[in-house]
């Protein structure tokens, strides 16, 4: 039995999730450089512009745009992103230029610095913020536990 079958659900994905930020531009440049693919930059009206970038190997994307939120820029406290190897990762955006943090691990209710001790999947994290302070979680998962697959 698939998951479909046993939880009866409709197929549904997550697709976009919007960002507030103050300059369009900026933000732009600094996803583009992160290797995300631009997938639309377009001007709906003079007070309404919306850019889309995915993260590569992504099913969901960002927005963001002038007209595209009233939240505050820097209001999203923890987007996660998942990778399978968090050492590279957190490498290659330091390559780039990004402030990344040091890697912290989960550690009963909070983290503490440094790799999970036993290396467990989904126990180690780093982060980076955008130029707004959108903060983004960085979650290395090596192995899904089961039923976390739609498969």
């Amino acid at each position: 039995m698939n998951a479909k079958q046993q939880t009866g659900n409709v197929d549904m994905r997550l697709e976009v999730i919007t960002l507030p930020v103050s300059d369009v531009d900026r933000s732009k440049a600094f996803y583009q450089n992160l290797g995300w693919r631009l997938d639309v930059d377009v001007e709906l009206s003079d007070d309404v512009r919306a850019v889309q970038l995915t993260p590569p190997h992504s099913a969901a994307s960002i927005q963001f745009g002038t007209g595209a939120t009233d939240l505050e820029p820097g209001r999203i406290p923890r987007i996660e992103l998942t990778v399978d190897d968090l050492d590279a990762a957190r490498d290659d955006l330091l390559s780039r230029g990004v402030e990344v943090s040091d890697l912290f691990h989960r550690d009963g209710a909070g983290f503490e610095p440094g790799r999970d001790p036993q290396n467990r999947s989904y126990f180690t994290y780093a982060s980076f913020a955008d130029p707004d302070g959108n903060e983004f979680l960085i979650q290395e998962i090596t192995q899904r536990l089961p039923g976390r697959t739609w498969d």
